[in-house]
Order: structure tokens, then sequence, then C-alpha cells
């Protein structure tokens, strides 16, 4: 697909164009509306034929749960972890800008089926909850309180370390703007053990010497609006004695793991970063 498309639908998904803009534009480029429409198809999310874990899996247990966040806030989440009752690490699974949608469940789910107690949080449930489209879930995720959702997300971490089944050590991996917040958590939480950021913008002006966790940072190298902070970063984390591992997949888009979007998605990064972040999560959470 052109290039130009993708990043349009990019800024589409980040700005956040309206809808009737984006449209516009994007027939402008595919040079008419059926062509518009079937870059479309492929670029939206199909969330169906993407899953890879069943949410009907013999092996896990799959559950709604909710907790005590910031301020009084309760908060929302997808519990998944192994029917096989014993302590094991525990993971926060940190959704993209739409919310807790089927993808990031199936990703929870895949955390879980590699042995780990995993929770999708909905960052939205101060707002109500992810909304089915995902238009609105954008707007919505900008009208989140910045450090009132860092401390939802802290709150995940605690809620799962006080879980029956965890052994206490914990990680979390996130995708976009929940890659953003993987680095944040890193940042703010001494007890994390790992964390991994997928395509994430990086801390400004931060202490970066209080991250205890293992970072993993993986980038794609056509990202051009996320990778303007990379160079900096790692300069940052080498001069404040993190330890850190950084990837960059040449030849890729921002969002190369989503499956559910086939116009940007990369099997081979995908399963190349997945592969080295489950090695990270067994080292630091085992």
């Amino acid at each position: 697909m052109d290039q130009r498309i993708i990043n349009l639908f990019d800024e589409y998904t980040h700005a956040p164009l309206t809808r009737k803009e984006f449209i516009e534009r994007l027939v402008k480029l595919a040079g008419g509306t059926a062509l518009a429409m079937s870059a479309l198809a492929v670029l939206e999310p199909g969330y169906a034929q993407a899953a890879t874990v069943s949410g009907q899996d013999d092996d896990l247990l799959l559950e709604d749960v909710t907790w005590n966040g910031a301020d009084g806030v309760q908060m929302r989440g997808y519990l998944a972890h192994p029917k096989s009752k014993k302590k094991r690490g525990a993971v926060v699974v940190i959704h993209e800008n739409r919310g807790l949608t089927p993808h990031i469940k199936d990703v929870t789910r895949r955390v879980a089926k590699a042995g780990y107690l995993a929770l999708g949080v909905d960052a939205l449930s101060p707002l109500g909850g992810t909304p089915a489209n995902e238009d609105e879930g954008r707007a919505l995720i900008g009208k989140l309180d910045a450090q009132q959702n860092l401390r939802n997300y802290l709150s995940a971490l605690a809620y799962l370390r006080q879980h029956p089944e965890s052994n206490g050590k914990t990680g979390c991996v996130g995708f976009c703007w929940g890659g953003a917040l993987a680095n944040q958590l890193a940042l703010n939480d001494p007890k994390l053990n790992a964390a991994v950021a997928y395509y994430g913008t990086q801390p400004k002006d931060a202490d970066l010497s209080k991250i205890k966790a293992h970072l993993m940072l993986h980038y794609a190298s056509l990202d051009e609006r996320v990778n303007a902070g990379k160079d900096a970063y790692e300069a940052a984390l080498k001069a404040a004695g993190v330890k850190y591992e950084q990837y960059v997949y040449e030849g890729v888009n921002h969002a190369f793991n989503n499956d559910s979007s086939p116009a940007r998605y990369n099997a081979e990064a995908a399963d190349l970063a997945w592969g080295r972040t489950l090695k990270l999560f067994k080292d630091k959470l085992s």
C-alpha cells in the first residue's frame, strides 16, 4: 500500500482528523472512492479474523474484574490466566488509544497462554468504559486526566501483586498510547520488574535513574513520529544506568504488531518482537 496512505491513517488515528476529513483525503490519495474503500478495508481493524487465542480457550480462565483505582474510581479489566493453580508472574497489558478492544483482549490471552497472570486494563473506566465505536474511544482517551490515569495503572499493578496466584513479580507491555504509558509505569513504579514498550513515545525531562525495571523498546523504522525521540531517550537511559534493550524493525510501520490491521501488520517483525518480549518476561517474572 502507498506509504502516504498509511501515514494518513496514522495521522487520523493519532491527531485525530475527523472521519470526514480522513475519507476526503483518502479518496484523493487513492484516486477514487472505490479504491479508497478498498484501502480502508485493510487499514481498519478486523478483530474476529485476527484473534489468535480463542475467548473459549480450554486452558484459560477469563474474567471481567473490577478494583479500586485512583480518586474513588472503580476500574474495569479483563483478567486472563491459566487454569492450572500456581504462583506466577503478572503482566498488565496496556491498550492503544481506542480502549480495551477485542485485539487487546486477544493480546491479554496470548500473555496468559504463555503462563502469566494477565490483566488488560480499560483506561476508559472513569468515563464509562470502552465504547464499541473506535472514533468515540479515541475522543474519550483525550479526555482522561493524565495523572489520574497513571495512578489507575499503578493500582492495576498493585491489584495483580495481591492476587492469590501472583508470585509478586510484575511486568507490563503496551502498544502506541500504551507503549508511552509502559515507559511511564517503569518511571513511577520501583517494584516493576519488566516494561515493554511497542512504538511508544518517550518521557521527557524525567529522572530516569528512578527506573528499576528492565526496559524493552520496540520501534518501527518507518514510524517517524515516535522515532523522533528515540535517540535522545536511549542516550538518557545509558547515562542513567538503566537496563534496557532497544530494537528497530526495518521496513515496517507503526502498529506492526496489530494483526487486526492488515495494512500495517508485519508478521515477521511481530513474531520476532513477541518472542523477545516473552523471553524478557521469562527472565524477569519467573
